[in-house]
């Protein structure tokens, strides 16, 4: 009987060590997907703006508040001339290059704004816009840039145009994502891929030539720069920005 039982437990060890060897089970899938959660790196998540200041700046301008969990801007203390102030562009205090970046936006009605990547940021190059590349905040229904092909909401502000017309109206949240891998980028708006572009192939030179920032020499040649909100002197509101490098 011992002999039996002892050939039992071999048969039981024998087992473990095979099943140690199997593919990795949902459970394990599970334990997985919550290391890759732990790479995210919170941008804004909703009580800190420790990650920003303002664009060749130490600090953030008082227009920029923190709202109900969202960064919005404010445009309710304005100048003798009626224009909005206390603002301007935020950009993040660390440079990335391979990157995925995820985040909620919405727009005021009429309003406009954006999120850049590849952001040099130097005296030399006054705003955001003159070195990086924009995806683009919007409110279609009615904002005059609306009528402009690639101004419109997803876009690759003046470069490409949206696949299609994923976004929201004004006042509802939009959930963006973009990856940067090597150069080449993807905008997702709302669960679906809208732009597709490649900085490192010559069409890429040949876009920027026929646009509006063709005069700019350093404009969309930095793969590794600050990420940067836009203040378009327009309300619009941000959350739930996180970033991971890949």
């Amino acid at each position: 009987m011992r002999k039996i039982k002892q050939l039992g437990l071999g048969m039981v060890c024998i087992a473990s060590l095979m099943a140690c060897n199997q593919p990795v089970n949902k459970e394990e899938g599970a334990a997985t997907e919550t290391m890759t959660e732990s790479e995210w790196i919170p941008l804004f998540d909703g009580s800190s703006l420790d990650a920003w200041r303002s664009y060749l700046a130490d600090t953030i301008g008082s227009a920029w508040k923190i709202e109900d969990g969202a960064l919005t801007r404010d445009v309710s203390i304005k100048d003798a001339e009626g224009n909005p102030i206390g603002g301007g562009d935020l950009v993040t205090k660390e440079d990335f290059e391979n990157f995925d970046l995820e985040l909620e936006w919405k727009i005021s009605p009429c309003g406009n704004s954006g999120v850049f990547f590849g952001v040099i940021e130097s005296p030399e190059y006054e705003e955001t816009y003159f070195t990086g590349p924009e995806i683009q905040v919007l409110d279609n229904s009615c904002h005059p840039d609306a009528k402009i092909p690639k101004h419109r909401a997803g876009d690759l502000y003046d470069l490409v145009a949206c696949s299609e017309e994923t976004v929201k109206p004004a006042g509802e949240w939009n959930a963006v994502k973009i990856r940067m891998d090597q150069g080449k980028g993807t905008f997702n708006l709302n669960g679906t891929d809208v732009v597709q572009f490649d900085m490192n192939d010559p069409s890429w030179k040949e876009l920027i030539a026929g646009s509006k920032f063709h005069e700019w020499p350093a404009f969309g040649t930095a793969k590794k720069g600050k990420i940067a909100l836009q203040d378009h002197k327009d309300q619009v509101w941000f959350r739930n920005i996180r970033i991971r490098r890949i």
